[in-house]
């Protein structure tokens, strides 16, 4: 009788140590855009879960930065912001899974026109709907995403705006569609 006194009192300190273990809840994510370096950004973000299923992201960038394809010589900011709708919600992991993202984006940067004789200013803003996936496993955290919104104000010469890109497909130019896509790694805690 003493034998399984021991080993029900054994059970149940060893129950109880796991069950009073709290999960480890990560609401918070940091990430860079990885692609932006290619494209002469860096662009730092910040994610915050408040729902089981809804995150906000806030995301600057200092253009001038990295390489850039057009060799114009940006130099600026860009900032946006999301509010993700996580399609499966999940307490335990909240910034893991499909997402659909309305998102505000702003531009602002000096770049060297085509001809190289002056320094031009582009301010450009955007509303995107984005979808995507985030893979969120322990600490570690990938983001990929694509989109398409609509664009206003004084746009580069290049079509591309350090956050998302004019329309220039097909032999077709529009200054007001806008599109974006891109990567990001981070960690999340």
């Amino acid at each position: 009788m003493g034998k399984f006194l021991f080993i029900f009192i054994c059970f149940c300190f060893a129950f109880a140590n796991v069950s009073a273990r709290e999960i480890s809840v990560r609401q918070n994510a940091v990430k860079a855009t990885f692609l932006s370096w290619f494209s002469g950004s860096c662009k730092v973000s910040y994610e915050r879960a408040v729902f089981s299923n809804q995150t906000m992201e806030m995301t600057v960038g200092y253009i001038g930065v990295g390489r850039d394809k057009y060799k114009n010589n940006p130099e600026g900011y860009t900032i946006r912001y999301a509010h993700k709708f996580m399609l499966y919600g999940n307490k335990i992991q909240p910034l893991n899974g499909f997402y659909l993202r309305p998102e505000l984006i702003y531009s602002h940067f000096h770049y060297d026109t085509e001809d190289f004789h002056e320094r031009e200013l582009s301010r450009m803003g955007s509303a995107i709907f984005t979808v995507g996936y985030q893979y969120a496993i322990r600490r570690f955290v990938v983001d990929a995403y694509f989109g398409s919104g609509y664009a206003w104000g004084n746009e580069a010469d290049t079509g591309y705006q350090h956050g998302f890109s004019l329309w220039d497909y097909f032999g077709s130019y529009n200054k007001h569609i806008s599109m974006t896509f891109g990567v990001k790694l981070g960690v999340s805690f």
